[in-house]
């Protein structure tokens, strides 16, 4: 648990004081309203920057001072994975009564807006951030002025005190691969692994590997490649596998989009699922029981965890003590694409 108490802001009274000008004159330049002297304003702007100020305040006008807005950073909006997890947070937003912002960061990071221009301080309560949608020095900004923020599928940078919701990605997997292992007696297990640096990847990874060991089966990297949870890049990987020779008899694919991927790849390729080789994903996705086979995976709470994190971010908003990690269960579905007579 942590107790997170609201941190002091700079006020538009200390920017006006250190540059050296009138209230009226940093609001000028701050929403750009009337003409302000070239270096008045670079003045302005180095007091801002160094203050790590934003006219969260002024910007609103209102005695409470809010929004009843919030915001939510994603990577992309497409694909039922974001679709059940934006679900699950505009359900616990709209019982509170707060509008949602939703913004997508899809451009590579150094191309992006700066988020005080798009999705902060000045249009919202607190924020939701996805893995990867955020600059770390951003959130340590945001961190610094106390800004209420919640991260979703990803740890807080170091040193900073963000609370972050989760599920049990490492569990999932070890319990998916044991059973490869122990009830349909593979051995050859390759895996597709998600987007450099995320978190879900990692610790499905790890989770694969600790099974591995568990089942004295020696790590064979010739059997790991990147899927990144994308249909089409784990279709090239698992071609190329083939293309290759490489001897597999399942592949743990790191979530469902993937997994479809690697059914492409075998179908083309006249390889039989289950018969010659096992497939298995990650998120339990709708579309994934109407796969041919229907794909064995592991059920993620992902509409769960958009509410939850939405939840705590209301919980902050009041000033409340919150988990600083929730680490939701997941569980092991059943179909034939294991090699399971089931639906």
């Amino acid at each position: 648990m942590t107790d997170r108490e609201p941190k002091q802001r700079h006020t538009i009274e200390d920017v006006a004081e250190l540059a050296g000008v009138s209230i009226a004159t940093v609001s000028r330049v701050l929403n750009q309203t009337a003409p302000v002297a070239e270096e008045t304003a670079n003045r302005v702007w180095e007091v801002v920057e160094a203050l790590n100020y934003t006219p969260h305040a002024a910007a609103r006008g209102l005695a409470s001072r809010k929004t009843s807005t919030i915001g939510l950073l994603l990577p992309e909006i497409s694909g039922h994975f974001f679709s059940l997890m934006l679900r699950g947070v505009e359900t616990c937003v709209c019982e509170n009564g707060y509008d949602l912002l939703v913004l997508s960061t899809p451009c590579p990071r150094e191309s992006r807006l700066n988020l005080p221009r798009s999705l902060g301080e000045h249009n919202t309560d607190g924020l939701l951030v996805y893995a990867g949608s955020l600059d770390p020095d951003e959130m340590a900004r945001l961190d610094d002025v106390g800004f209420p923020v919640v991260l979703l599928n990803q740890s807080p940078p170091e040193g900073l005190d963000i609370p972050t919701v989760t599920y049990e990605n490492k569990a999932g997997a070890r319990e998916l691969v044991d059973y490869l292992s122990e009830v349909h007696g593979c051995k050859r297990i390759a895996f597709l692994a998600g987007p450099d640096n995320h978190e879900d990847s990692y610790w499905r990874e790890v989770g694969f590997r600790e099974s591995l060991a568990a089942h004295d089966i020696a790590f064979d990297p010739s059997l790991v490649s990147i899927g990144g949870f994308d249909a089409r890049v784990a279709e090239s990987a698992v071609s190329h596998w083939l293309l290759e020779g490489i001897d597999f008899d399942a592949i743990f694919a790191g979530d469902d989009e993937s997994a479809i991927g690697a059914l492409i790849a075998l179908n083309r390729s006249e390889k039989r699922v289950p018969d010659d080789v096992a497939v298995v994903g990650f998120d339990d996705l709708y579309l994934s029981q109407y796969l041919t086979p229907p794909l064995t995976t592991v059920r993620a709470p992902i509409e769960t965890a958009g509410y939850r994190a939405a939840e705590l971010l209301f919980q902050l908003l009041k000033d409340k003590q919150v988990e600083s990690s929730l680490l939701l269960p997941t569980e092991l579905v059943l179909r034939r694409s294991c090699g399971c007579n089931m639906a």
